[in-house]
């Protein structure tokens, strides 16, 4: 299918998908505003499956690749839903790194997150990507049962997954005890709960379009933080002027990057909202923060 760009839809519809892939719309409802965008011999059908993520775009390292070394994982979460499984990649060469959580968006561990796993291990760093549908069967190969199943799973375990697969990856014997976690969309807002919840055992955060923390939980961050923000993402921006104060009130490390006009999602290379320029810019500027703040 051929690639299409987020310019190539109204905001609106944009808007619409997003509200359906967070849950606050059925798929009827949706359909049924989708078809209003329905012209010149285009289907609601077939415009839903040029809005769908294609992930056969979002391999930029080989699950062979040379440079790393990848298995599947599980760490035991007696807190949470009991275990949490996940991707994990290393660089291939044998010594101690500092460690990445990645955090996957409000669909589970997707090809795309497990490849952005695999890019932290090219440029030398231990990451982990765990999938909060462990619990229910994992991943199940596409967006829509990913979402509907995402629903299911009791959000106060699969937090206490994530804070588990956190310690697990810290207290490795080939970390070197600098943690840090990155997170998309419900794992940006991962990210900053990981921020107040582990304290001083995460060294840095980046979170992409995600949820703010509570203005009363900053003073438990200890974390550097990188906050990454999509102009055209209104909802999840309304929350960054109070965040900001107290960050800054509370004399955290922070740095906040709005990019004007991107779509929530621009980093994710599998759909019309990807942005190359924002995700490249973005991700450069990750990588500098954890260089800078795990090394």
């Amino acid at each position: 299918m051929e690639r299409k760009q987020a310019s190539d839809y109204p905001q609106e519809l944009l808007d619409l998908f997003h509200e359906w892939q967070h849950g606050d719309m059925d798929r009827r409802v949706f359909m049924e505003h989708l078809s209003r965008f329905a012209t010149g011999g285009v289907t609601a059908a077939a415009l839903l499956a040029s809005l769908t993520p294609n992930y056969a775009w979002a391999q930029q390292v080989a699950l062979d690749d040379k440079r790393i070394k990848v298995s599947t994982e599980t760490v035991q979460s007696p807190n949470g839903n009991g275990t949490i499984k996940g991707h994990f990649a290393r660089p291939a060469k044998a010594g101690k790194y500092p460690v990445v959580l990645v955090i996957h968006e409000n669909r589970g561990l997707n090809p795309y997150i497990e490849d952005v796993a695999r890019r932290l291990a090219t440029a030398n760093f231990i990451a982990f990507a765990p999938d909060g549908l462990t619990s229910v069967g994992g991943y199940p190969g596409n967006e829509q049962d990913a979402a509907a199943k995402f629903r299911t799973v009791d959000g106060t375990k699969m937090t206490e997954d994530f804070v588990a697969a956190a310690k697990w990856l810290k207290g490795r014997s080939d970390s070197t005890g600098k943690l840090g976690a990155v997170g998309f969309c419900f794992g940006g807002g991962m990210v900053n709960q990981l921020a107040v919840r582990l304290g001083t055992d995460l060294q840095a955060g980046v979170a992409y379009y995600g949820r703010q923390a509570g203005v009363a939980d900053v003073p438990k961050i200890s974390a550097a933080l990188l906050l990454q923000y999509a102009g055209a993402d209104t909802r999840i921006n309304e929350g960054i002027p109070a965040y900001e104060e107290a960050l800054k009130a509370n004399k955290k490390t922070y740095a906040v990057h709005m990019y004007d006009g991107k779509q929530h999602g621009f980093h994710n290379d599998t759909t019309p909202r990807y942005d190359e320029a924002a995700a490249k810019l973005s991700w450069e500027r990750t990588l500098e923060f954890f260089n800078k703040h795990l090394r």
